[in-house]
This record gives structure tokens, C-alpha cells and sequence, in this order.
């Protein structure tokens, strides 16, 4: 039965309790582009271009972060890490409201560096919990719930600056981050699976897994959010343009229940996909939306194939980067993914909306699709001489693996075998909304 991984998956002890945290600490951190965008545009009526400024400082900031808090989880444990950003994020929203704009958009950029890893962490501490042979249901699972919280999060921020004010908003979300932060302390939840603590006291050297095989799939996973994100800019404008503007949260609604459907189905399957099929599936089909016209629904309807690899191309990136990397490297290795997601949805935003202003939404369909196709292509070369996945995690797992580990860019991939080798591989390649 389609939920018998589902099952299986919350029979692991601190599995749903971790998960569920998780989609809790998500939801401030999913509010904050939106809450600075709107204070800054519309409560300090700067304008969107100072805006954009802001959030382009708190990405950079984050893209930074985001392996280094990885590093320092790897190093010297989770607790120091949220400790740390715990008191930066209370500290910067705390106090954002009664910042000037020269001061806040340094203290924006400080903040991002010094963001909450609730993003990686999560997949972190899943990647210990979770049997190899389970975490594609896993990583499914926790794909869902980041689209869940990227649903509520900036809805919530937007109800919040236009309902209650700059300074509530922002306050309540200083609150609610300092309450992430703190859970995520006391859960305490483990970076390493009982079997991997032994690899804590052993440096891996950084070149065993930072190689070719991993940028390139950091370009995939960067590639993904390139193609989601230009295509929602592409669905909203052209939705603006045919007057449709009051349709467009369901409208977006509907698309993010695809990605939620797909991940589901895709977490149930008894074997994967690699990243490099999901993510070129969902470009290819992104491509012919270009050609839909008619009403609104029509448009949303012709998003449903792209749509449904939504979740199941994101979280086929972890899965690869929990067996590619060594378990003593992989909160960095976690932080790089995450600055990958970052950069693609980053660099989408000013390029899709480019081709919007030059040459109307539907190229828009066209580039997000072709950047996909096209990154997939790069990256394939360097996808063959990939290393041996590790075998890192609880060794066995609680229901028998059957099925090989095949990984491949145009055939299924399953777990590990049962049987891992008596030695690791000497070196891993992988990678890591946020």
C-alpha cells in the first residue's frame, strides 16, 4: 500500500516529532523575505527597489551562512550553532522595526549569515534517524512540509503588515524565531546515527567530497529552484496581464497542491528516480505551458505534470547527498545544498522577470524549462564519474531492502543494499528554503 512507507517511516523513534518541529521553526523563517520586503516598501515607503536590496543582502548573507553553520554543527555540535543564531535572530528582529534603512540593510545582511539552519538541520538530524533505505520516503515527506510552510509563512506575513503593522509583524516574528530556535535546542535531535558516531572523532578532508560530481549537483538543486521560481513569476505575471489578479493565490495554491500530491505518490514508490531525470522531466514540461491560453484554469491545469515533480526533484537532491557525503561531513555538506537552493531561486527572480518586461510571460515558461534541461546536460558528464555512495546511517534497517542500489541518470534508484561493505568508499560526492 502507498502509505506503508508512510507507516513504517513513524515507527522510528524522534522521526515525527522531528518532523513536526521542523514544519513549526519553518514557518517564521519562510515569512521573513516578505515581512522585510513589505516593512521596507510599504511601512517605510522606500519603494521596492530598497526593497530588493534588503533581500538581496539577507540571501547573500544566507548563501554564505548556510555552510559555515553546517561546518560549526559538524565541528562542535548542533546546540552551540542554534544557540548562537538563536540570539542573532532575536536580536535582529527584535530590534529591525526601529532601524534606519542603512543600518538595517547591514544588519539584514548580518542576520542571514547568522540565519537559523532550520532548514538543514532538519534534513540533517533526518539523514541520522532514518534507515538509507528509507529516506527517500523521508526526504519526500520533509519536501511536503517545506512546501507547507512556504504556503503559510508568507501569507501569514503579508496578513500580518497589512492587518497589524511593521512593528507587530516583525516582532511576532523575532517571537516565533526565538521559539524555533529554542525548540530545536531542547528536541537536541542527533546529527549521526549510532553507527556514524564513530566517524565524528575522524576529519574528512574536504576535497573527498567537494569534487565534480558534487558542484555538479549542487547545479541541479540550484536548477530546480531556478525553474520553480521563474515559473511562478511567469504564472503571476501572466495572470496580471490577463486581468486574472484576484485568482492568483489559488492559483498558486493549486500548483503548490501538485508539488504536494507528487511528493506523496513519490515517497510511496518502492524505488526513485535520480535528480537528473526528475529535474529535466520538470523542465521539459514546464516548456510546452508557454503554448496554453484561455482562461486562468487552463493554465494552472497545464502546470499539473511540472507540478507533481515539484517535491519528489527537491528532495531526490538530499536522498543523493545523504549517500554521497560522509556522515562527519554532511552538515556542511547540508549547508552548501541550501545555499544552492538559494542561489537558483536568487538568480531566477531578475532574469525571468527580464524576459517578462522584453518579451511577455510565455518565454518566460521557455527559459525557466530550457535552464533546467540545459543544467541537467552540464552536469551529466560529471554525474557518471560520481563515487560509490557511503554507507552511512543505521545499517539495518527496519523492514528488508530487496532491490540493489542502481543510480542512474536515466534508470530508477534505490536505497543502498542491505549489505553494506566492510569498508567505506574513500570519498563521497554530494550536496545540500529553504
Amino acid at each position: 500500500m502507498a502509505l506503508d512507507p508512510y507507516r513504517q517511516l513513524f515507527k522510528l523513534p524522534g522521526v515525527l516529532t522531528l518532523l513536526l518541529v521542523g514544519l513549526l521553526a519553518r514557518v517564521p523563517s519562510t515569512a521573513t523575505v516578505m515581512a522585510l520586503t513589505l516593512y521596507v516598501a510599504e511601512v517605510m515607503h522606500l519603494g521596492y527597489t530598497r526593497a530588493g536590496l534588503i533581500t538581496a543582502a539577507t540571501t547573500i548573507g544566507m548563501a554564505v551562512g548556510s555552510p559555515l553553520s553546517g561546518r560549526f554543527v559538524d565541528k562542535y555540535g548542533l546546540r552551540p550553532v542554534l544557540a548562537v543564531t538563536t540570539v542573532a535572530q532575536a536580536l535582529f528582529w527584535g530590534s529591525a522595526w526601529a532601524l534606519p534603512y542603512p543600518v538595517l540593510a547591514v544588519a539584514a545582511g548580518l542576520a542571514g549569515l547568522l540565519g537559523l539552519p532550520v532548514f538543514s538541520v532538519t534534513r540533517q538530524c533526518l539523514a541520522a534517524l532514518v534507515p538509507i533505505a528509507q529516506r527517500r520516503t523521508g526526504f519526500a515527506l520533509d519536501s511536503m512540509l517545506v512546501e507547507l510552510s512556504y504556503m503559510m509563512g508568507p501569507a501569514l506575513a503579508v496578513a500580518g503588515i497589512t492587518t497589524f503593522g511593521g512593528v507587530v509583524t516583525l516582532t511576532v516574528i523575532g517571537a516565533g524565531m526565538t521559539l524555533a530556535g529554542l525548540g530545536l535546542i531542547v528536541l537536541n535531535p542527533p546529527t549521526r546515527s549510532a553507527e556514524e558516531i564513530e566517524e565524528q572523532s575522524v576529519k574528512v578532508p574536504r576535497r573527498r567530497w567537494l569534487t565534480p560530481a558534487f558542484v555538479a549537483l549542487l547545479g541541479t538543486t540550484a536548477a530546480a529552484t531556478f525553474v520553480l521560481t521563474a515559473t511562478e513569476l511567469s504564472l503571476v505575471a501572466t495572470m496580471n496581464q490577463a486581468g486574472h489578479t484576484a485568482w492568483v493565490g489559488l492559483a498558486v495554491a493549486i500548483w503548490c497542491a501538485f508539488s504536494l500530491i507528487g511528493g506523496f505518490v513519490y515517497g510511496g514508490l518502492s524505488r526513485g528516480l535520480s535528480p537528473l531525470v526528475l529535474i529535466a522531466g520538470m523542465g521539459l514540461l514546464t516548456i510546452p505551458v508557454a503554448l496554453v491560453g484561455g482562461g486562468w484554469h487552463w493554465l494552472v491545469l497545464a502546470l499539473l505534470p511540472a507540478g507533481l515533480l515539484c517535491a519528489p526533484s527537491l528532495s531526490s537532491t538530499v536522498d543523493v547527498l545523504s549517500r554521497w557525503v560522509p556522515s562527519a561531513a554532511r552538515g556542511e555538506a547540508m549547508g552548501f545544498h541550501g545555499t544552492a537552493l538559494q542561489l537558483g531561486g536568487a538568480a531566477a527572480a531578475p532574469v525571468a522577470g527580464a524576459v517578462i518586461d522584453g518579451a511577455g510571460p510565455p518565454w518566460a515558461f521557455v527559459l525557466a524549462g530550457g535552464v533546467g534541461v540545459a543544467m541537467v546536460l552540464a552536469a551529466l558528464p560529471f554525474w557518471r564519474r560520481r563515487p560509490p555512495s557511503t554507507p552511512s546511517g543505521p545499517a539495518t534497517p527496519p523492514r528488508p531492502v530487496t532491490q540493489p542500489a542502481v543510480e542512474s541518470a536515466v534508470e530508477p534508484i534505490a536505497g543502498p543494499a542491505a549489505e553494506p561493505p566492510a569498508e567505506p568508499p574513500a570519498a563521497p560526492a554530494g550536496v545540500a528554503r529553504d
